[in-house]
């Protein structure tokens, strides 16, 4: 073998040398604003700082600390679905059965345990069991027919809708369940779901420590976890993602089983906070969580977005929802004001990706 020459630069040529190698676009410095401009959720950053402003001026009330409480729980109660609605976006996903699995997780501990005249906790357990029966049943229906996931789920909404009414008829001769107050396990099932801590002027419910253990949760998983790479690569591109040897199948099972944990989280609360449940509550709420991840930067088509961003879009929401309140307007316009807030927050963030994508 001859031993390998080296090319030499002609006397008086600019430009870089031709045998040299480029630097690794990994180890290329990157400024702040760079940065920033990269993260998903930074539209949804500055449009929570719009809104924060904006009742601030409005409502005098809206800056007292026991306004504050009131925000976070009304948040709460939207990001603590948010959060898996948002990494199943991610993963190219939708699920239009979250807002009355709510329901139907409340109503099975609720009637189980009233008509087995058990432990309150046999009821949320066997809940939690029907629960990721019903997320895994999404999943697997999903990935084995290859329809979209709008039609199986809004299938799902429906079976849903019609056994949360027709059960609760049949069994309790009423459209709600009856009280479970009274029964073992009630109280303690009440502090783990529905209880409230006290620090000052402000009143803190159990939902936003629960909220926030999973939007920390979650953005681990996203960020430091093969099970992240997957949600985004299956998102990104289902073909693509099976070809490099991404379990595309088990990742979208886990996401709807996921959205189904935390529906049964959210019944949960439902039914500890009021130890009765109305079948027909929750229609429409699988809306509020959607809006809430688009809002925090989730794209409609997958593959983009972040726990963090779901977690300010939820925000904004509660702020949105007890501002109107607190500036005392008239709180048919909230939809309004959540619809321009959607549209704004979209274009923003499609605008932030472009001027990221222009600089990468």
């Amino acid at each position: 073998m001859t031993p390998a020459t080296t090319l030499e630069k002609p006397a008086g040529q600019d430009g870089p040398d031709p045998g040299s190698k480029a630097p690794d676009a990994r180890l290329v410095h990157r400024s702040l604003a760079r940065r920033l401009m990269g993260r998903p959720e930074l539209g949804s950053v500055v449009g929570a700082a719009a809104v924060f402003i904006f009742f601030s001026v409005a409502a005098d009330s809206f800056l007292q600390w026991s306004s504050f409480g009131t925000v976070l729980y009304a948040a709460s109660t939207i990001g603590i679905m948010a959060v898996p609605v948002a990494l199943l976006m991610i993963g190219g996903e939708f699920d239009l059965s979250a807002g009355v699995m709510v329901t139907s997780s409340a109503l099975v501990a609720s009637m189980f345990s009233y008509q087995m005249t058990a432990n309150v906790w046999a009821g949320v357990a066997v809940s939690l069991l029907v629960m990721l029966a019903i997320g895994f049943f999404n999943g697997f229906l999903l990935t084995r027919t290859k329809l979209p996931s709008f039609i199986i789920t809004l299938g799902t909404f429906l079976m849903l809708t019609g056994l949360n009414l027709g059960f609760t008829k049949l069994i309790s001769g009423t459209v709600s369940t009856k009280s479970i107050a009274d029964m073992e396990g009630f109280e303690s099932a009440r502090v783990l779901f529905a209880s409230q801590l006290t620090i000052g002027d402000i009143d803190l419910k159990v939902t936003i420590l629960w909220w926030a253990v999973l939007v920390a949760v979650a953005t681990w998983v996203l960020l430091r976890t093969r099970a992240g790479n997957w949600i985004f690569a299956a998102g990104g591109g289902a073909d693509a993602a099976r070809a490099v040897g991404v379990p595309v199948a088990r990742t979208k099972i886990g996401l709807y089983m996921a959205v189904a944990f935390c529906a049964w989280i959210s019944g949960q609360h439902l039914l500890f906070s009021f130890d009765v449940v109305q079948s027909g509550e929750g229609v429409g709420n699988e809306f509020l969580y959607i809006i809430a991840a688009v809002i925090g930067g989730c794209l409609m088509t997958g593959g983009y977005g972040s726990a963090i961003g779901s977690a300010v879009g939820a925000f904004i929401f509660g702020m949105t929802s007890k501002g109107i309140v607190y500036a005392q307007w008239n709180p048919d316009w909230f939809k309004f004001f959540l619809g321009a807030m959607l549209l704004l927050a979209t274009l923003l963030n499609a605008w932030v990706r472009k001027r990221a994508e222009a600089t990468a």
